[in-house]
């Protein structure tokens, strides 16, 4: 009975944590919606763009949406509006000269150290009266969350890509089988 009921103990345990993890997300995705609209932030996307090639550094397009989980499609949009204001430069990419490079003009870094601030500010406020341990519990906590998520991402977006790699190759193969047979 030990190691079954233990294991079939912890899963039920993982289950009841994970439904009451999804609350708290949906509560608290509710609430950054909310901030996000008091805050009038129409650029939310224009902030994690500015926010990922400060940290990252230049990148191209392709790479950005990947690093951001972002569609291309979308990051190409928001990208033409950092361009178009100032905030983000193309530049040729050194080892593909059909590839342009995004780096953060010293504008777009400026933007982005004010919404730094500014959301570090609200943040300090909120976490103020927390204990440090519990701050420093948060943290350690929410990095353990999103390195879960970002492996779960990268695992099943790799099982998608595979998945249609191999629908591709069978539809090939059969409309080839099919041309023979004509």
């Amino acid at each position: 009975m030990g190691a079954r009921a233990a294991h079939g103990t912890q899963s039920t345990g993982a289950e009841e944590a994970a439904a009451l993890v999804g609350e708290q997300m949906g509560r608290f995705f509710r609430l950054i919606q909310a901030w996000k609209h008091r805050s009038r932030d129409e650029q939310g996307g224009d902030r994690l763009l500015l926010a990922t090639l400060v940290r990252c550094g230049p990148k191209r397009a392709t790479d950005l949406a990947a690093e951001t989980y972002l569609d291309l499609s979308t990051v190409s949009r928001q990208i033409r509006s950092l361009v178009d204001r100032g905030l983000v430069e193309r530049t040729p990419d050194p080892d593909d000269r059909r590839g342009a490079l995004l780096t953060v003009t010293s504008s777009g870094a400026a933007v982005f150290e004010a919404f730094r601030a500014q959301r570090n500010q609200e943040l300090a406020g909120i976490l103020r009266d927390w204990p440090g341990e519990d701050r420093h519990e948060l943290v350690r906590l929410f990095t353990l969350l999103n390195d879960g998520f970002a492996e779960h991402y990268a695992l099943h977006h790799h099982q998608q890509q595979h998945a249609a790699q191999t629908a591709h190759a069978t539809n090939t193969a059969h409309a080839v089988q099919q041309g023979a047979a004509r």
